[in-house]
């Protein structure tokens, strides 16, 4: 019998964080919770920034239990988080500040400068990019136009993966991964685009070289190392966008696997080995990202959960809580398909207010108006679902053959209402798992550079032989489909976050 190997995944959301010890015994991976918290961002005067103090305390307290649990028999540490944000630091490594949190306002307009400087074609031909508020290219363009003092400081940018890599390591990197979710990488290059950098009159100084997933960052820094008993544990480069790290967690071994990855937002795309950039593409409004061994995430990101938990947020501060485990339920005492929103409106980007907006959205389109919680969450539920249907019917024309299984992970995979209502609308199975997909391709990474394995496809099996998954088949296809034709009249609302 194989002596077990631990792989530390640091897995952080945008809603919530967690370290899972993945304990691989030569077969199969199991993995073990060491911590999990909350991920709230902190409001400051001048925005929405994330508490990274808060998380570093929390990833520490996790590393910790960890190394108490396994010792020496932990070999690495991988960190992967949601994409965009970023932190500056100045020349001794000291953070500028705290990273702005990507829903942040200060990006309104930013936009509208980066087309003035450079067409909006010219830009996705170069980084194959969706066109979201958020991403880094028009947070820096903020840091340029308003807070001109803290980035001419700057000598160095870290994405947050990187960020707390450097924190642990006192090594930094930009990783592949997490520097394609930027609308500053190109994927036909596999590098920066230095002359839509240029063009964009942002500091040259702050892009360096690119390392891929997989790659050593360094031990833990001994005073760190001694603290947590992690002496001699390397920092493994994982992919360090979660949603790659979640691809590569998919229990497939099909050649071109189609991906939802459920949670605040869903991704929806297929896993490609070219990037796919054209006047189609770029009028379908999809994206180009990077994961492991360069292959494509090419996708579309979706307003997800992000509706259901501001709702629940807004319902809580009226002090009337709703459980998770009743949504289905309420949902279910409802009317189908009596309101339906158009999740990726601009209106619901924003936190706040929810229900009240879905009943606004609900009224400008001379719908009926959802009163009830239980008919707010069935209008969520078939919303989303239906909108998963349009992305999936543009998708599929980008591959010869049209995958038969669409793959639901992440936290989202566990809601058996929205993954049944998924595979009515798409009229194809669903694949529910594993929930912790993200940590598991992170720990499959690691096990990569560790030499245990010697491909993604291998560390899938491993992974497909380690969890089980659930299969929804389609039921009631053809109501599913006439509630698609109003659907898609609603979509042609010109209030969309791309």
């Amino acid at each position: 019998m194989k002596p077990k190997k631990v792989y530390i995944a640091v897995d952080l959301g945008a809603g919530s964080g967690r370290v899972l010890a993945g304990i691989f015994d030569g077969e199969k991976i199991k993995l073990e919770e060491c911590a999990r918290f909350e991920n709230k961002p902190l409001e400051l005067d001048d925005g929405s920034h994330w508490d990274l103090e808060h998380l570093q305390k929390c990833i520490y307290e996790g590393l910790t239990k960890g190394a108490t649990l396994h010792g020496d028999t932990i070999v690495s540490i991988g960190i992967d988080t949601w994409g965009v944000d970023y932190g500056l630091l100045d020349a001794q490594g000291t953070l500028l500040e705290p990273p702005y949190q990507y829903r942040d306002s200060r990006t309104k307009g930013m936009l509208e400068l980066a087309c003035e400087r450079l067409s909006k074609k010219s830009i996705y031909e170069a980084t194959g990019i969706q066109f979201m508020f958020f991403n880094t290219l028009f947070q820096l363009l903020a840091a340029v136009h308003v807070e001109k003092s803290t980035i001419a400081k700057a000598t160095d940018l870290l994405f947050v993966p990187d960020l707390l890599g450097y924190w642990l390591t006192g090594e930094k990197s930009q990783e592949r991964s997490i520097a394609s979710t930027s609308q500053l990488y190109n994927p036909k290059i596999h590098d920066w685009d230095f002359d839509l950098i240029d063009k964009m009159g942002l500091p040259r100084r702050l892009f360096k070289k690119i390392s891929d997933p997989g790659t050593e960052l360094g031990l833990v820094k001994e005073a760190l190392a001694d603290s947590m008993h992690l002496s001699g544990v390397k920092v493994i480069s994982v992919a360090g966008h979660d949603t790659a790290c979640a691809v590569a967690g998919l229990p497939t071994q099909s050649k071109t696997p189609a991906f939802l990855s459920s949670g605040t937002w869903s991704l929806m795309g297929i896993e490609l080995s070219e990037p796919v950039i054209n006047e189609q593409s770029y009028t379908d409004t999809f994206t180009n990202e990077i994961g492991i061994n360069r292959s494509i995430r090419f996708l579309k990101n979706i307003c997800g959960l992000w509706l259901i938990q501001e709702s629940c947020r807004s319902w809580s501060e009226d002090g009337d809580e709703v459980a998770y485990a009743d949504m289905a339920g309420l949902a279910q005492s409802e009317p189908a398909f009596r309101s339906l929103i158009n999740p990726d409106d601009a209106r619901f980007a924003e936190a706040g207010e929810m229900p009240e907006k879905i009943r606004a959205f609900c009224r400008d389109t001379n719908q009926a108006v959802p009163e009830t919680k239980g008919a707010i969450i069935r209008c969520i539920y078939e919303s989303l679902a239906l909108r998963y249907a349009s992305v999936w019917d543009k998708l599929v024309q980008y591959t010869p053959e049209a995958p038969d299984t669409l793959h639901v992970v992440g936290g989202g995979c566990q809601d058996a209402l929205l993954n049944q209502f998924t595979a009515n609308a798409l009229g194809i199975p669903v694949s529910a798992g594993p929930v912790e997909a993200t940590g598991l391709g992170n720990v499959i990474t690691q096990m990569l550079a560790d030499g245990v394995i010697r491909s993604v496809a291998e560390g899938r099996q491993i992974i497909a032989d380690s969890f089980p998954v659930v299969t929804y088949e389609p039921k009631e296809t053809a109501k599913w489909q006439s509630a698609k034709e109003t659907f898609q009249r609603l979509c042609a609302s010109k209030q969309m976050l791309t």
